[in-house]
């Protein structure tokens, strides 16, 4: 699978406090989003999360904005939530946060009413020394799964 460049959020994006994605999807104009193909956004771990004092926690989200900044109108359209040591209802435990590891949120269908014009991603951290690095991207749901990491410049033939 190909990631188109204009459809990134995050390349190898070091992740120590709550941040935004380094882009956005601007989708022109506010309008509906997600119906036809089914999508979502990707993310998939660079470097394996921080969990050296065991109170550290990971959460994603998929946002839509008003602005490019995603300050202005944010709406949330999907999250993961991971926590080191015993992790409590819906998070996940972030030992699955590895090297490699690759998720998905789905992207729902959306009316032109209920969404704006940028599409993009929300990295929250919570603990002593969260530390994580990771790449993010929106492809087709179908997808998910072909996704495979190589490292950076490495010839493939």
């Amino acid at each position: 699978m190909i990631i188109d460049g204009f459809l990134e959020f995050s390349d190898s994006q070091a992740v120590t406090t709550t941040a935004v994605g380094t882009n956005v999807v601007d989708i022109s104009v506010a309008r509906s989003v997600g119906n036809g193909e089914p999508m979502a956004v990707c993310f998939s771990v660079v470097t394996a999360a921080d969990q050296t004092t065991g109170d550290e926690n990971y959460t994603f989200d998929l946002e839509y904005a008003t602005d490019a900044a995603q300050t202005t109108g944010v709406q949330l359209m999907g999250r993961r939530i991971f926590e080191s040591g015993t992790p409590t209802t819906p998070a996940q435990n972030a030992d699955l946060l590895v090297a490699g590891y690759v998720m998905a949120i789905p992207l729902p269908p959306t009316t032109a009413s209920e969404n704006g014009q940028f599409i993009g991603v929300r990295y929250t951290t919570a603990g002593t020394s969260p530390s994580i690095t990771v790449n993010a991207w929106l492809a087709p749901l179908k997808d998910v799964g072909q996704y495979v990491a190589y490292a950076d410049n490495v010839e493939i033939s």
